[in-house]
């Protein structure tokens, strides 16, 4: 492989081409110690493909490997999307937002509409049953003290009788 048609960084060719050496120098190791192991019945392992050693990805602006490309994309393409938009665009989401927020106004004074009403109602309910309980109190008051006037009356009786009797 000549130095013109290999595609690596001029940074990292010495450590690439020293990574070569190494790698053939194992390899012809390799094969002279399996050729004197073998015995012409035992089949070979394939050896495994050469690799490269991981390089850095880091390559100078003004390297000739560097391809910079000017691509025109598409007006849906995501690529497109910029945070700047033209008044029209920003006219047309302003309306967008401002009708979403009058739909939700609208939905949360219905809502508090319908709580008011419910607030009112319950509130003449509590209304209600006060008045019941105050008019229940009032005449288990008055069934009692009528029963206690009715028991002590009739104890009088009683004490009355039988103190005349002995």
């Amino acid at each position: 492989m000549s130095p013109e048609s290999d595609p690596t960084p001029p940074l990292a060719a010495p450590v690439a081409a020293e990574s070569r050496k190494a790698s053939q120098s194992q390899s012809s190791s390799r094969a002279s110690s399996v050729s004197d192991e073998t015995h012409g019945t035992k089949p070979q392992r394939p050896k495994p493909a050469h690799r490269r050693c991981s390089e850095s990805i880091i390559v100078d602006r003004n390297s000739p490997f560097l391809e910079l490309t000017d691509e025109v994309y598409d007006e849906d393409d995501a690529r497109t999307m910029s945070p700047r938009r033209n008044s029209r665009d920003v006219q047309k989401m302003g309306e967008e937002a401002r009708r979403a927020l009058e739909e939700q106004a609208r939905s949360l004074h219905s809502s508090l509409l319908a709580l008011v009403d419910r607030v009112e109602s319950v509130k003449s309910e509590h209304d209600k049953l006060e008045g019941e309980n105050k008019f229940l109190q009032s005449y288990i008051g008055e069934l009692m003290s009528t029963s206690k006037k009715i028991i002590a009356a009739g104890a009088n009786k009683g004490k009355g009788k039988g103190s005349r009797a002995k």
